[in-house]
């Protein structure tokens, strides 16, 4: 991408910088988006903890948060086919709800960040919440019911861009912004390892069991080495996560602490 340029009349060469969007059009070129959901990561987790649980006699309820068009969830049950599974989605965008229920997953529309969900308490085997968080300010409140409707010992599945990606690194370095954090976009959050790691094991409502990374700027071979490898580089990040047995809410963590800004179910 760098291009060299030569005068014939002075026998000089220099090289041109790139810009930053001929960067970006060179990186998209070699990009396989779809390997930064994940989804082998989040059918190989999910077989994991049914083969643990040993439940092939009874229903496994599942959560998909954000289901979008309900892949991970139908990845999974047909993928899986030695268990079954009971699917339940929440989404808000009308045509992706639609496309979920036709694969018979029960879809609720709800907003994540304000509404209790609809479920008892302890009634969830799994949540998954794949490429949904970064998108939120309310984490406690979203992460407080999680760890009501979980089962003690369940799972919750985040995937989630990673903000210390090789090519974030590489973008501040040159003091452009991260690619998964622009100003002008969606996202809201930015999240590495460690930061999730500290956020999510506080008060030990949750522990981290498991991480892995997914893909990078290269082709889907080199990628999916690298990924191996190097996971904290890559463009997703994956995490295992465990309900522990300790009562109460993830909201709890706020009654103790300030934040100069205000959270969604705060006590004041």
């Amino acid at each position: 991408i760098l291009t060299i340029i030569s005068s014939n009349s002075c026998k000089l060469y220099y090289l041109t910088v790139p810009t930053h969007m001929t960067i970006k059009k060179f990186l998209l070129k070699m990009y396989d988006s779809e390997l930064d959901y994940g989804r082998d990561i989040v059918v190989k987790w999910t077989h994991k903890i049914c083969r643990e649980n040993n439940k092939k006699d009874n229903v496994i309820k599942i959560l998909d948060l954000g289901c979008g068009l309900g892949i991970d969830i139908s990845n999974i049950q047909s993928t899986i086919s030695d268990f079954t599974f009971d699917p339940h989605g929440i989404e808000v965008y009308e045509p992706y709800i639609i496309e979920a229920r036709s694969k018979k997953i029960k879809v609720l529309p709800l907003d994540i960040e304000r509404n209790s969900f609809p479920f008892p308490d302890s009634s969830f085997d799994i949540v998954i919440a794949n490429q949904v968080i970064e998108h939120l300010k309310e984490l406690y409140w979203l992460f407080s019911e999680i760890s009501r409707i979980l089962k003690k010992n369940g799972v919750v599945i985040i995937g989630v861009p990673n903000l210390a990606a090789l090519h974030n690194r590489l973008y501040l370095l040159f003091g452009k912004q991260p690619v998964c954090l622009e100003l002008m976009d969606h996202h809201v959050r930015g999240i590495t390892k460690k930061s999730f790691i500290k956020f999510i094991e506080n008060k030990n409502f949750f522990k981290v069991e498991q991480f892995k990374g997914s893909n990078f700027y290269f082709p889907k071979p080199i990628s999916s080495v690298l990924s191996q490898i190097l996971p904290t580089l890559s463009t997703s990040i994956f995490f295992l996560v465990r309900r522990t047995e300790k009562q109460g809410t993830f909201l709890e963590i706020l009654n103790n602490r300030h934040f100069e800004t205000v959270f969604f179910g705060k006590k004041i």
